[in-house]
């Protein structure tokens, strides 16, 4: 038996035992694939082996490989075009590894083989199933998904919109677990920098046609060209509660102050804008999605941090945290609840933190908690950007 057909045993006998977590393929041989990865799936009531191979092109296709000879052969052939190659089990694991000069190798496959045989009491893994259509607020049918180009007309997610179709469900998941913090019935809402508005149809979608609300929505941005493309689709769609207007954020006014404003990766300070018109609308729920964090990386000018600071990577990946967690302390001493959300898989996207803050009855008048997070976030960007340098008075 050769390399790949003992491996491709081995992996067959962790699936028919229910004991395999995951197959991963890296350091592909072929320039068409980036990676794959196997997990193993219920489909029409029946275990398989499901590949999800990602290409160079970004695009993902799936095969469901039976527990048989044949699947066996199969993946013989398919470990080839892979330079290393993972076994991940609940008896343990093992690799493949190719080295540069083409010696083949696999570590821990006796050891595990016994383990999956003899020991009857190893944990088997919990298999999901495609039998049953997943439980989303959004099926893919919704004619605004068509119409943004998210889905085609039979409802199908194009390959290359699934990350922005998971993001769309997400974001609305996150808005059903604030539902009491919002008004009944009737609501008003504000997209703030709402570039395509994918958020902004799905958000009124959610409320005007899944939950009966009466629903007034606007989306604004600086973009007249995407103002003007989304006011058409919604007028398509008879959207007839929901506005788009072309403008800049930090001067938008409203006569009707909204309980909900949302915003989805306004680049840099822009979300401060953001944050900042919410705070002066008294919104009863703020969701924002930060994106592009550069401010404080230039501002920095702390030497207890140098030690971060000194590499690029880390200083970056430091001041994107600490830049919304001042935010975050902001918006709690002007009364809100605040908590940091993961939105997606970091897979999908690197901008997967959320900021959701909720308004407390208490807001602005005060209270002993505003005076302590206003101390602690100017002690915190004082400690991260230095004092505020004070104007020198000209003599006279």
């Amino acid at each position: 038996m050769n390399t790949y057909a003992e491996l491709a045993s081995l992996c067959l006998l962790a699936a028919r035992t229910e004991t395999l977590k995951k197959l991963i393929f890296s350091r592909p041989n072929d320039g068409d694939i980036n990676r794959a990865t196997g997990v193993l799936c219920r489909v029409g009531g029946q275990v398989v082996l499901q590949i999800e191979t990602l290409h160079s092109d970004h695009k993902a296709t799936h095969e469901n490989l039976p527990l048989n000879r044949e699947t066996e052969d199969i993946l013989s052939v398919r470990f080839t075009r892979f330079s290393q190659i993972n076994l991940l089990t609940t008896g343990g694991d093992c690799e493949f590894r190719r080295t540069k000069k083409g010696a083949e190798l696999i570590l821990g496959a006796d050891k595990l083989r016994r383990r999956l045989l003899d020991d009857i009491n190893l944990e088997t893994v919990t298999i999901g199933g495609n039998d049953k259509e997943k439980k989303r607020i959004l099926t893919g049918k919704e004619p605004f998904l068509m119409h943004l180009g998210v889905a085609d007309a039979n409802g199908r997610i194009y390959d290359k919109k699934q990350a922005k179709f998971r993001q769309i469900n997400r974001f609305l998941e996150l808005i059903a677990d604030i539902l009491p913090a919002l008004p009944k019935e009737e609501i008003r809402i504000v997209d703030l920098c709402c570039g395509k508005s994918y958020l902004s149809f799905a958000v009124y979608h959610y409320f005007a046609n899944v939950l009966g609300f009466s629903v007034s929505m606007t989306g604004v941005d600086l973009k007249p060209d995407v103002i003007d493309y989304c006011q058409d689709v919604a007028e398509n769609l008879h959207f007839d509660g929901l506005e788009f207007l072309c403008g800049d954020v930090g001067a938008y006014e409203t006569a009707d102050e909204p309980d909900l404003v949302i915003s989805l990766h306004a680049c840099d300070t822009a979300t401060d804008l953001v944050l900042e018109r919410a705070l002066d609308f008294e919104a009863k729920v703020i969701l924002a999605t930060p994106c592009c964090h550069h401010e404080l990386n230039h501002n920095l000018n702390c030497p207890a941090l140098d030690f971060i600071a000194q590499h690029s990577m880390l200083r970056q990946k430091f001041c994107d945290a600490a830049t919304d967690a001042l935010r975050l302390k902001w918006l709690e001493a002007n009364g809100y609840d605040v908590t940091a959300l993961e939105l997606i898989d970091p897979d999908d996207t690197p901008k997967n933190i959320m900021l959701r803050a909720i308004r407390r009855p208490t807001a602005g008048e005060n209270t002993p908690a505003e005076v302590r997070a206003i101390a602690e976030y100017k002690a915190a960007r004082d400690f991260l950007m230095g004092p505020p340098q004070k104007t020198a008075k000209k003599k006279k």
